[in-house]
């Protein structure tokens, strides 16, 4: 086969032609999934267990850790590492399994602070609410 590349002919055989050809899509689906798996991990970031989702019953008035809270949110770019260190949690465990989200309280001062990341859904922000009245409910 004869190929013209800007007046300079080339002679390139078929089964050249057929290797070069299976390269170039190779190289080209690997990009193409590399572009949707990096697309969805950045868009929708790690997800959230299904039983987030599901309804809770709040503890009563009288049962509550604090029912008067000063609520402050903080949005961080190292939610892991401030959360990892209010968790006591090693560096290595909070890069494993990093925190989304987490509320540090003081019941004294009847404050409670929520770190989240920029990107934070209603549900993660609602379940560090969550902790502000009730504490660890995790238990």
């Amino acid at each position: 086969m004869v190929l013209t590349i800007k007046g300079v002919k080339m002679m390139i055989s078929g089964k050249s032609m057929i290797r070069s050809t299976f390269r170039r899509l190779a190289i080209l689906a690997s990009a193409g999934a590399l572009m949707v798996l990096t697309g969805c991990a950045s868009v929708q970031g790690p997800s959230l267990p299904v039983s987030e989702l599901e309804s809770f019953v709040p503890v009563p008035h009288h049962a509550r850790l604090m029912n008067d809270v000063k609520v402050r949110w903080e949005v961080r770019e190292n939610v892991a590492e401030v959360c990892g260190r209010a968790a006591k949690i090693s560096a290595a465990q909070a890069w494993m399994t990093p925190p989304l989200a987490c509320a540090m309280w003081n019941v004294a001062s009847k404050e409670c602070v929520i770190i989240t990341g920029k990107r934070v859904s209603h549900v993660e922000l609602g379940h560090e609410l969550r902790h502000c009245f009730e504490g660890n409910f995790h238990r």
